[in-house]
């Protein structure tokens, strides 16, 4: 099982951890990796990353699709390159955050929380299962 913790530990006991089981990860076998909700109304979702280009955003047409207000249109864009995911801000209102921290373009490590408006993700790469 991977496990991934925040280190602010801002919610109380087993609140603040995400667990995933490898076999979620490995069981689409054109998964490179895994996004899973890990705060508010969806907690616990998943989005398995299968395709090289992922839209974030409020747009129904986004590859994950997050219906806020605090969310733009088309908020981020993950890329898949040599080196694994990279999340790109497209030039949201409320930015893209990784580990509590705005970015415009940085590349993702395992167990990195991904936060695109209200909602708190935790990327979680394949290859390094």
């Amino acid at each position: 099982m991977l496990a991934a913790v925040d280190p602010l530990q801002d919610a109380p006991g087993d609140q603040d951890n995400v667990q995933v089981l490898v076999s979620e990860i490995l069981g689409n076998e054109n998964a490179h990796g895994l996004l899973v909700m890990r705060s508010g109304e969806r907690s616990g979702e998943r989005f398995s990353l299968a395709l090289d280009r992922v839209e974030i955003g409020r747009n129904p047409e986004c590859t994950v699709c997050l219906d806020d207000v605090t969310v733009s249109r088309r908020h981020a864009e993950l890329r898949l390159g040599n080196n694994g995911y990279v999340v790109t801000d497209m030039g949201s209102l409320n930015g893209t955050y990784v580990n509590q921290e705005r970015v415009e373009e940085i590349l993702l490590q395992n167990g990195d929380e991904l936060q695109v408006g209200k909602y708190r993700m935790v990327f979680f790469d394949g290859a390094n299962v």
